[in-house]
């Protein structure tokens, strides 16, 4: 069997993990079913290509960027911001080290240099994809909290005051103001 093939294998196993991984945070105010950090990455993913098209950056990049933002969290689950004061933030790009070491070379450079362009937010694509991840919680709040669950307003706020680009800002403001269904009267 190939080395290479074996490892990418390997990895896809462990990035399979990110569809059982629930995003913890929720639980605090009672979602007993939270989406996974897999489905949370698919819709940051493609907000982060909208926000990239409308700030004039390269979508497809923002997305590739917001596909690898959380991989990490098949090593450490995901950690809700209650858990910050207690402990050291875990390095994403150590963790992303680690987690390709078996890797061919091509496809362990690609990710790591994915996901440190991520976490330095240099790029203009990074930062739309930044403001993906929080437009997506922000979106999924509003979302929960139509479902009836309360306390919600953390998230939307703590969202908003983390936004970078103009086009994050305008859909945050935006979605604020209309109703998780009304796509439907489109």
């Amino acid at each position: 069997m190939s080395e290479g093939a074996e490892g990418l294998a390997g990895f896809g196993f462990e990035l399979g993990l990110l569809k059982r991984v629930r995003r913890s945070g929720w639980w605090h105010v009672g979602v007993k079913d939270p989406e996974s950090v897999a489905e949370h990455t698919m819709r940051t993913a493609q907000l982060a290509a909208l926000i990239a098209v409308e700030e004039g950056a390269d979508p497809a990049r923002a997305a590739f960027l917001a596909l690898w933002h959380d991989s990490q969290e098949t090593r450490t689950g995901d950690l809700p911001h209650t858990a910050t004061p207690y402990m050291t933030k875990p390095d994403p790009r150590r963790i992303t080290a680690d987690q390709t070491q078996g890797l061919p070379g091509r496809s362990r450079d690609m990710v790591r240099e994915a996901v440190d362009e991520y976490e330095t937010g240099v790029s203009i694509e990074a930062r739309c994809a930044k403001d993906a991840d929080k437009v997506e919680m922000l979106l999924q709040a509003i979302e929960y909290r139509d479902a009836g669950v309360a306390r919600t307003g953390g998230w939307v706020d703590s969202a908003r005051k983390d936004l970078h680009t103009e086009t994050g800002r305008r859909v945050a403001e935006a979605a604020v103001q209309i109703s998780p269904l009304s796509w439907r009267d489109r």
